[in-house]
């Protein structure tokens, strides 16, 4: 192991382990959401293809990437194969630029993000006339919805809490930094030796 520093290389497979437990995490939570009859009544569609499905395949995808990527990480550093952690760091860093975009675009659209709210629960009350099993399925989730929450309720948790999101995804950005300088380091190392 001459050249390659065991701290880095043992750093880099423990946080990269970690990470792809949590990849297994959301993509197990996420098919588990995705095929579960609770979710069914929940979205109120039996449709396998609906669009109240977006976030859970969203959630699905993002667990497969993690996943991916906690391996690249994980097998680059203990085997010390620059192909490895060559493929981890870019991955890292297209995940970090995607990041800054959808952080920029937040933040130039946020002025349009209370029209979403509005037309998107508009949206999902038009299926409160309806009379099918599915929509009944859905009144019943939104009786329960509106019970405990409303509409200025949520524009104001999403207000308040938007310097937590804002704070987390800071926190995220050092991570993922560090993931790059990290491998980047233990690449050269591995080159060098």
């Amino acid at each position: 192991m001459a050249g390659v520093s065991a701290c880095i290389k043992y750093s880099m497979f423990t946080f990269n382990f970690l990470f792809w437990l949590c990849g297994i995490l959301i993509l197990a939570l996420a098919i588990w959401v995705r095929v579960s009859n609770d979710s069914q009544a929940i979205f109120g569609s039996e449709d396998v293809g609906s669009s109240s499905y977006v976030a859970v395949d969203i959630l699905i995808a993002v667990g497969a990437i993690i996943m991916i990527l906690g391996f690249l990480g994980c097998c680059g550093a203990i085997k010390e194969s620059r192909c490895m952690l060559l493929l981890f760091f870019i991955g890292l860093l297209l995940i970090l630029l995607l990041q800054v975009a959808t952080g920029i675009l937040g933040a130039v659209f946020k002025s349009k993000s209370d029209r979403i709210v509005n037309e998107t629960l508009y949206e999902n009350t038009k299926l409160l006339s309806a009379t099918g099993e599915s929509e009944k399925q859905f009144q019943e989730a939104i009786i329960v919805f509106q019970e405990e929450t409303c509409i200025s309720f949520i524009k104001d948790f999403l207000a308040k809490n938007l310097i937590i999101v804002i704070g987390i995804s800071f926190g995220l950005a050092v991570i993922e930094i560090l993931g790059l300088v990290f491998s980047m380091v233990l690449y050269c190392q591995i080159g060098n030796k």
